[in-house]
């Protein structure tokens, strides 16, 4: 009790504190979202997202290089595909020689060691928008699957490292573990978006890729954000049907998902702070509103604190410029 127990003793200096605190950033935390286009000599800022961008092929090894060398050791791959080649059957999607696979390609060929996973869903290819093929009017389930499942295959034959399914269709988890196995490729990572929210703060991340949904929105397939236990749920299905990591997004107003997860499955929890997340911090502190690098590394903390071993981040390049290796 006070006085022979002063809490402040603990805060007296930096040396102190730093000595004493209990969560420490690394980059061996963060796995840095890319973005792929067509084109040649391409590096074009999002206008939503300051300061990120889309790159062409040619250019995306410059990208690769500089983050392997500040010591992010993955990457997240988006693409961003032509007008022209977006359907309703995902034609696109598992081309051998699509956008994705040759990004894929053109990483590993450049950093080897870089752990590739790739983004799985129909939206960036769909001439509706929408994370899975369409009947009349309607998102099924079913047949969308069964295209994931061949479009995490050709990424797993370019060379990605693993998939990251983020449709929210039911059962493609199992699905893609199935031909996974049936391919012999047993050390294929799944990082299953288990948590995806249908969320209003992914509105920039649809501006990079124009993925945004040609009509109505997504809340049929992905998850209500008034709900809490359904995010336990849907993490141990995926969990039973082959997925080794599992991700919440987005990050900081699902928090208490995070923390929940960490609590009650020992898979690795990922989080995913989002395009709206970013953007927000961007043009607060743009207007001199906050300070950007102590509030960046704040809520970087706050993730590591809930419970999560990766973060998916925009600020992974700034983070670990200021932290280091």
């Amino acid at each position: 009790m006070y006085p022979l127990q002063r809490n402040r003793r603990l805060r007296g200096s930096e040396s102190i504190r730093a000595l004493v605190r209990e969560y420490q950033l690394s980059t061996d935390d963060f796995l840095a979202p890319v973005f792929v286009e067509n084109g040649k000599g391409k590096k074009t800022e999002i206008p939503s997202m300051p300061g990120y961008y889309r790159y062409s092929l040619d250019v995306l090894p410059q990208e690769i290089n500089a983050l392997w060398q500040l010591g992010i050791k993955g990457v997240l791959v988006f693409v961003k595909e032509k007008e022209a080649l977006k359907d309703n059957t995902g034609a696109a999607a598992i081309a051998p020689d699509g956008l994705m696979q040759r990004a894929i390609k053109t990483i590993k060929n450049t950093q080897p060691q870089m752990l590739v996973l790739t983004d799985v869903a129909l939206d960036p290819y769909s001439s509706y928008g929408h994370d899975g093929i369409v009947v009349d009017g309607k998102i099924v389930n079913d047949p969308t699957v069964e295209l994931l499942a061949q479009m995490a295959a050709t990424h797993i034959e370019a060379g990605a490292d693993g998939v990251a399914p983020s449709d929210m269709m039911d059962g493609r988890v199992l699905k893609i573990r199935q031909c996974f196995e049936a391919n012999g490729w047993d050390n294929a990572l799944i990082m299953s978006y288990s948590a995806k929210y249908a969320s209003s703060f992914y509105g920039p991340f649809r501006d990079a890729l124009d993925s945004a949904p040609g009509f109505g929105d997504k809340k049929t397939y992905q998850m209500d954000f008034a709900n809490q236990k359904e995010a336990l749920v849907e993490a141990k299905r995926d969990l039973d049907e082959g997925a080794d990591i599992i991700m919440v997004k987005p990050g900081l107003a699902y928090l208490d998902i995070v923390s929940q997860l960490a609590q009650n499955i020992a898979a690795p929890i990922a989080v995913y702070q989002v395009s709206g997340e970013y953007a927000m911090l961007k043009a607060a502190a743009k207007y001199g509103w906050l300070d950007h690098q102590p509030v960046m590394l704040e809520q970087l903390v706050a993730f590591k604190r809930a419970g999560a071993a990766i973060i998916a981040t925009y600020h992974a390049k700034e983070a670990a410029q200021l932290i280091g290796g």
